[in-house]
């Protein structure tokens, strides 16, 4: 019998994390928890860790927790508590580790997803931030380190599904016209243009579709998070940023389509739950069950699409832009944001702000060649400060 798959969780107290848990406990006899990690939610991941036992656990947002380590041996739990990034980067790299799930938000997931690239493990990328920031560093790390790299955002891990294979089983684009990536249209897709200066955290929060964490769906909101799949659809497939477009699909039951040069139009169609796209990458190239529900058409009705109105949302342009540009831009767009999304969900500025800080910042630092980690890391630096400049000055005039 194949010995279990030895799996590490970056991120496992979030949304993406608790379905690959759930994903990976219907199928105990395929896996073994090697490491769990979370930033600061120390009391959840001591409840993780007493009930799957993995032999390390992370907290990368502290250098100490002596109350989390007196709860896991007072539990009787053997496992080894890290702390920091120095603790993320060594379970995502240590050689016993067969699979890497990059579920960590934001800029902090890039190290460690670099990596466990670099240490050639199978990376279950859920972590966008790691190709839109240091996307060519990201996929020269995958081929150096002989890495199998599988998405796992609905939308690529889609793509993946209906992409050609070559006669060795990878995936390629060398007969694809067209990329589509879908858009729910989040919770304002209908809402008054007026009223979007006035929305609040809870609305931004509230997906129709989806459950998702905070930063997340306040992306979806703003379709910012659409914008950073288009950067990262180009990078994962090959493709040129005129051939990924993005279309609204308020069902979310359509996650991509693929044009092929004859005409053919591929699309990979399910309930939106991200255990599929979960269970696809863990199970990869075979499939198993996924917990998730089956699929009724006849009671879905119908399927529609409309293009996003560029007014509504204006941060896909940024997007766009930001990846024609290359170089560290994709990098400073990403830092921007998160600083504009962290200040809209502390109340400091509007929703119709988010996209202002991020031009703002777009514009005011300068892009350079993205040619290694250090250049990319200073950008982001230079992008975060400049963003919170920015976010304090639009305080004040609001003050």
């Amino acid at each position: 019998m194949t010995r279990p798959l030895s799996l590490c969780v970056l991120g496992a107290t979030g949304s993406i994390g608790a379905s690959t848990l759930d994903v990976v406990a219907r199928h105990a006899e395929r896996f073994s928890l090697f490491a769990l990690t979370a930033n600061g939610s120390s009391e959840r991941l001591v409840e993780l860790c007493v009930k799957h036992r993995p032999r390390y656990a992370v907290l990368s947002g502290c250098s100490s927790d002596e109350p989390a380590a007196r709860q896991l041996r007072q539990a009787g739990c053997k496992t080894e508590l890290l702390f920091g990034q120095a603790g993320l980067v060594a379970v995502a790299a240590a050689p016993e580790c067969d699979v890497v799930m990059a579920a960590i938000v934001g800029a902090a997931g890039l190290a460690p997803s670099l990596a466990a690239a670099r240490a050639g493990k199978r990376v279950l990328l859920a972590n966008k931030e790691a190709l839109v920031m240091a996307g060519a560093l990201f996929m020269q790390a995958v081929r150096d380190g002989g890495a199998q790299l599988l998405p796992i955002d609905s939308e690529h891990n889609a793509v993946f599904q209906c992409l050609p294979r070559d006669a060795a089983g990878r995936a390629h684009t060398g007969e694809v016209r067209r990329i589509v990536l879908t858009a729910s249209g989040g919770p304002f897709r209908a809402v008054p243009l007026e009223r979007l200066a006035v929305v609040t955290p809870e609305e931004a929060c509230a997906h129709p579709n989806w459950v998702m964490g905070r930063k997340i769906s306040v992306d979806s909101a703003t379709m910012m998070n659409k914008g950073l799949e288009v950067i990262e659809a180009c990078l994962l497939f090959g493709a040129t940023p005129g051939s990924v477009e993005v279309l609204i699909h308020p069902q979310s039951i359509v996650h991509s389509l693929v044009e092929y040069v004859d005409g053919t139009l591929l699309a990979q169609l399910s309930n939106p739950d991200m255990r599929i796209p979960i269970a696809h990458a863990l199970a990869f190239p075979q499939r198993f069950e996924s917990g998730a529900r089956a699929l009724d058409l006849a009671a879905i009705g119908q399927l529609s699409f409309e293009r996003p109105d560029a007014r509504r949302f204006p941060c896909l342009g940024l997007a766009y832009a930001a990846l024609r540009s290359g170089g560290t831009a994709p990098a400073i767009l990403n830092a921007a944001n998160e600083i504009a999304v962290a200040a809209f969900l502390a109340r400091r500025i509007r929703f119709s702000d988010i996209f202002m800080v991020i031009e703002a910042t777009l514009s005011g630092v300068a892009c350079t060649p993205a040619d290694d980690l250090d250049a990319v890391l200073a950008a982001d630096a230079a992008a975060r400060a400049a963003a919170a400049r920015c976010v304090a000055q639009t305080t004040e005039r609001a003050a």
